[in-house]
């Protein structure tokens, strides 16, 4: 997921290490993603945003045979249809084919950033900016009935005051991340709270999260302003015994972290772990401080990818080629808990974005508004070596290397790829009435890539 709608315009096996791609291309051999070129008609935004209106999918996620969908929108469509559904930052429809949309309508009253499904009873969790779910009086968090929208009046809570930035509910507890600052008797920018009361369920009591990036102009030695502590994306690992935690920060449980942390589940209470990527202590363009806005891991668990946006190194400060840093990349880091860890790869697009990212066993999926992917040469132009790939990449998990496969309309950029057993999932917007998945028209907002 991207760190808001306004930022520039660009939501398994053992690697190489230090691979740094220059000009990488295609060659014969080379697998391809396990992915359609082919997308499935599914439901859409309702706008196009030609009048610059910008609306945005901000996160998707299944529970049992319903997809839920959430961001700020206002109309959707079904497949193939031109009447518009009036839904309010909130909408479902079925995850089987013919994916229409469902009477789920919470009619949120604000931005939905996220959303996570309570596997067991069939409810979700909802988290964002908004005072009225339902008609019902609740702050930035609320539980709703996954059938009719309606707010649970059992879940209350008194700790999280702020945004709302992302849920994970695993191991019996609801993960809760965004923006909110400590008080004087709880942590803040992270809770665990139990996931049908909104009660603390006292599990995260000493992750204790601090700092912010207040960077120094390298060209100008004039101080940029500082951004606001927060989580802002989490991803589950898939034996759910640890979270990749993306935000704004730079100690964690007494740590030293920037950018991403991982956080193990064990049993009491969590341990922050000492994995620490040193390529993400550097810093990017000034007014992009925050730059690893998503991550993902390998199905062995062994390897961490990240997504990042940043434009350029901030220091030395060049936007001339080669690329260095970590910005504006797609990178691979062992997932051994070691600190100071250095990149096993990394696959520039050339001063492009990339917000989300997934993988399987055989395909890494970065998403943006790239244009290229393989592009460590140049900088906002197809440099040398550089392959042409918008919207939608897809790497070799051991080595980076370019995968042919579908590609999208850029708009503003992917925030979020969801990975299941039956294909891809990708959340974007209808900027510059941006509707192209894999060349075909049809999916503003949602595109599906079947396997």
């Amino acid at each position: 997921m991207r760190e808001g709608s306004f930022m520039r315009r660009r939501i398994g096996t053992a690697l190489v290490a230090g691979l740094a791609f220059l000009g990488l291309g295609f060659s014969p051999g080379v697998a391809s993603a396990a992915v359609s070129s082919l997308p499935a008609a599914t439901p859409q935004l309702g706008t196009s945003g030609t009048d610059g209106t910008i609306e945005q999918v901000r996160q998707i996620v299944q529970c049992g045979t319903t997809m839920y969908a959430v961001g700020l929108f206002s109309q959707v469509k079904n497949p193939n249809s031109s009447v518009l559904i009036a839904r309010n930052n909130t909408f479902a429809f079925s995850a089987v084919s013919p994916y229409r949309v469902t009477a789920w309508n919470p009619n949120v009253n604000g931005q939905v950033d996220t959303v996570a499904c309570d596997a067991g009873t069939g409810s979700l969790l909802l988290g964002g900016v908004f005072s009225s779910v339902h008609g019902v009086a609740v702050k930035n968090i609320a539980r709703v009935n996954g059938t009719t929208g309606a707010v649970d009046p059992a879940f209350t809570h008194t700790s999280i005051g702020g945004r709302v930035a992302h849920i994970e509910i695993v191991g019996g507890h609801a993960l809760v991340g965004g923006y909110f600052t400590p008080t004087k008797t709880t942590p803040g920018y992270l809770r665990s709270l139990d996931p049908l009361t909104g009660a603390d369920d006292g599990y995260i009591t000493t992750t204790l999260i601090s700092g912010n990036y207040f960077y120094t102009d390298p060209l100008t030695g004039k101080p940029a302003a500082p951004n606001a502590t927060r989580i802002w994306n989490m991803t589950v690992s898939p034996d759910s015994t640890a979270v990749l935690m993306t935000g704004v920060f730079t100690s964690v449980g007494g740590q030293h972290h920037e950018q991403i942390f991982r956080l193990d589940l064990t049993p009491n209470a969590p341990t922050v772990s000492a994995w620490a990527p040193s390529d993400l202590f550097l810093h990017c363009a000034t007014n992009e401080p925050f730059y690893a806005q998503d991550a993902a891991w390998s199905t062995d668990m062994k390897t961490i990818f990240t997504a990042t946006t940043g434009d350029y190194q901030a220091d030395p400060g060049s936007s001339a080629g080669p690329r260095t840093g970590p910005c504006d990349a797609a990178l691979a880091f062992s997932a051994a808990a070691v600190a100071n860890g250095a990149h096993l790869w990394v696959n520039y697009t050339g001063c492009d974005s990339y917000f989300s990212v997934a993988a399987d066993a055989s395909t890494v999926f970065n998403a943006g508004h790239q244009r290229w992917v393989s592009n460590p040469n140049a900088c906002d132009q197809a440099g040398s070596g550089a392959i042409v790939q918008p919207g939608l990449s897809e790497l070799d998990p051991a080595t980076g290397i370019y995968q042919p496969g579908p590609n999208r309309g850029r708009g503003l950029g992917a925030d979020d790829l969801l990975r299941t057993t039956a294909g891809l999932w990708i959340a974007s917007d209808n900027q510059a009435n941006t509707a192209a998945c894999a060349g075909k028209a049809g999916h503003m907002g949602i595109c599906f890539l079947p396997n």
